[in-house]
């Protein structure tokens, strides 16, 4: 079941600012550090300090530019208190003061008083915002944990997927000695970003192991070197292993496009047999080189059958004039 992790103000000020390019200074307010962030977006809405404090949003940081805190500037001091004590009010989990901009002493003792924590930074505006909303839409993505093999193959983030035992970590381990890329065995934790991208990656306890029935756990940076794992990959096809029925009916022609559910977005799948005498690793190789070529509009299953309806609807039938039916009849 997907989840969203939660993510405070004091969380955001213990990230490295060198990680994220945003170093923060913390002004006042040490008692909200708690305060949930619950949105990746930004709000700057001026409007709150004219009174329309309707426009806030819980979860989301408030941003005060230069345009801002000119405004507060120019209030008297009676009128600042306030303004900013009703702003305060507000169930934001803090405020930014962006761009280097000065901090009227009022500002922060309405924030101390009102438990706001109250952030600054050097960084533009414009920039702070970006960067904060990558920084948050990664944090706050919706997450699951899948049993699985993920992996890098030609660029492609493949995910294997199947029953416990039916082969999934010693075809990634064939595939990595090909020169593939591990990202996490037996058990993949996903991500939504942007609305449309699946983010997979290892968790941290796991990272470059890989257990193989026979062998025990190996560690795959030790065996084969840092190129051969990576730290995350976009999940862009699910390859299903399952095991050889007789009396299924496999598709052998792929006209059809499956696609498997991944937090709400549909991945394109494979579903590939295992029986004895297959290489699922050549396999699982050629089925993403193939949905390299079908994102490119290559597609070579249509394209054929295309090209065989052309050739039928073109191919003249032969005509029947009677004459030998004639002749025939005439015999004694």
């Amino acid at each position: 079941m997907a989840s969203v992790p939660a993510f405070t103000v004091g969380g955001l000020l213990a990230i490295r600012p060198d990680t994220i390019g945003l170093p923060l200074d913390s002004l006042a307010g040490p008692r909200g550090m708690e305060r949930p962030i619950t949105s990746p977006y930004i709000q700057k809405t001026g409007l709150a300090l004219a009174g329309f404090h309707e426009f806030l949003q819980a979860g989301r940081i408030l941003i005060f530019g230069e345009s801002e805190i000119r405004f507060i500037e120019r209030l008297p001091p009676d009128g600042r208190r306030e303004v900013l004590s009703k702003t305060l009010a507000s169930n934001v989990p803090c405020i930014l003061v962006t761009g280097g901009s000065h901090v009227v002493p009022e500002l922060i003792a309405e924030a101390d008083e009102a438990g706001m924590p109250l952030l600054a930074t050097t960084v533009p505006t414009a920039a702070a915002i970006g960067k904060l909303t990558a920084l948050l839409e990664d944090r706050l993505a919706a997450r699951e944990i899948i049993h699985g093999v993920l992996l890098d193959v030609l660029g492609l983030g493949v995910l294997l997927m199947g029953d416990s035992g039916i082969g999934k970590s010693e075809c990634a381990l064939d595939l990595v000695v090909r020169g593939h890329r591990l990202v996490a065995d037996d058990t993949v934790e996903i991500r939504k970003r942007a609305e449309s991208i699946i983010i997979g990656s290892c968790p941290e306890l796991t990272r470059h192991h890989m257990e193989v029935r026979g062998l025990g756990l190996i560690n795959v940076r030790d065996l084969f070197g840092i190129a051969a794992t990576r730290s995350s990959k976009r999940v862009e096809l699910v390859v299903r292993l399952e095991r050889w029925d007789q009396a299924h009916e496999y598709d052998r022609l792929g006209l059809d496009d499956l696609h498997h559910d991944l937090l709400g977005l549909r991945v394109p799948l494979v579903r590939m047999p295992v029986a004895p005498g297959r290489n699922l690793a050549t396999l699982i190789e050629v089925a993403a080189r193939n949905q390299l070529l079908r994102a490119r509009g290559i597609h070579a299953a249509r394209a054929l059958v295309s090209r065989l309806d052309r050739a039928l609807t073109t191919v003249p039938m032969p005509v029947d004039d009677g004459d030998d039916e004639g002749e025939a009849g005439g015999l004694p």
